[in-house]
């Protein structure tokens, strides 16, 4: 069993955790992933590494409540147990020979982001981010992207805080105005990070995007995260949790990506409602 230590509520639907895993901590790097199960009957679920203490042994992570299983996770408190977290898994972000850097992030993206940015920062590289919300309310980790970007742009679809628009158009700008970087990291919703690439592209930028596709064992046996390149001509299929989850994102089949992503939207809406649902009337009967 793996005690959660920490607990905080980033925004209505965002939850962080410091779960006390110490194989873990000592050899995470930032880019990789575990897959935790709540409890003996749970799926698996993969969520990023968002931190790592060594020293204390524990592993930062920041979830959004979007299925049953993330639902009851976020039921638990600090103190609480969950039964299994297994990891690191993936491959570790490339860090080497990059001196400047941008970090672009969406919405709970930004947790995948975070400790990218973070180990660029303690690299001694320079770090420009821009992080994107839907509005205010949604902002998450401002303060902690701050403090390892020598500059940080946030961006709301609604204009509700900091400029208004989505992550594209400083990005847009800053190329335009003849702002070079070794490479652009990003990592949130599909169709940002796919117009984040296409703005790229015009400038020759090497882009990587960090995919999140469906994941069940993490070791490449079940396919279903499977990942289309285009490179050299052909199609290429590679798997996020053994190749990934970070690849070459111009060689990234985006649109079908979007499509074999959105073939489980419905479900865990419903998944997740139905817990809820379940949860309020065991909370009943225990009144």
């Amino acid at each position: 069993m793996y005690k959660i230590v920490h607990k905080r509520v980033l925004n209505p639907s965002v939850i962080q955790m410091d779960i006390e895993a110490p194989l873990v901590a000592a050899k995470a790097k930032p880019g990789q992933f575990i897959i935790l199960r709540v409890d003996e009957d749970g799926e698996r679920i993969p969520l990023t590494v968002a931190g790592t203490n060594p020293t204390a042994g524990t592993v930062k992570i920041i979830f959004q409540l979007v299925g049953s299983t993330t639902a009851a996770l976020g039921r638990k408190n600090q103190g609480d147990s969950i039964r299994d977290f297994v990891g690191p898994l993936g491959r570790a972000t490339h860090t080497e020979g990059i001196k400047k850097v941008c970090i672009v992030g969406g919405g709970v993206g930004c947790a995948i982001a975070m400790p990218v940015a973070e180990e660029f920062h303690r690299l001694g590289a320079e770090v420009t981010s821009i992080i994107g919300f839907r509005d205010k309310n949604l902002l998450i980790l401002e303060e902690e992207f701050r403090a390892c970007s020598d500059r940080l742009v946030v961006m709301t679809d609604d204009g509700s805080y900091g400029r208004a628009g989505n992550v594209t158009i400083p990005l847009q700008e800053m190329l335009s105005a003849g702002e070079t970087f070794d490479m652009i990291i990003t990592i949130g919703p599909l169709p940002m990070m796919k117009f984040v690439t296409l703005t790229a592209k015009p400038f020759g930028v090497p882009v990587t995007a960090s995919m999140n596709p469906v994941m069940v064992d993490g070791t490449g046996m079940c396919g279903g995260c499977r990942v289309t390149l285009h490179r050299d001509g052909e199609r290429v299929t590679k798997f996020a949790c053994v190749d990934g989850p970070e690849f070459n994102a111009y060689e990234i089949d985006f649109d079908e990506a979007m499509s074999r992503g959105r073939m489980y939207a419905d479900f865990e809406r419903h998944a997740y409602e139905e817990s809820c649902n379940l949860f309020k009337k065991a909370e009943e009967v225990a009144k």
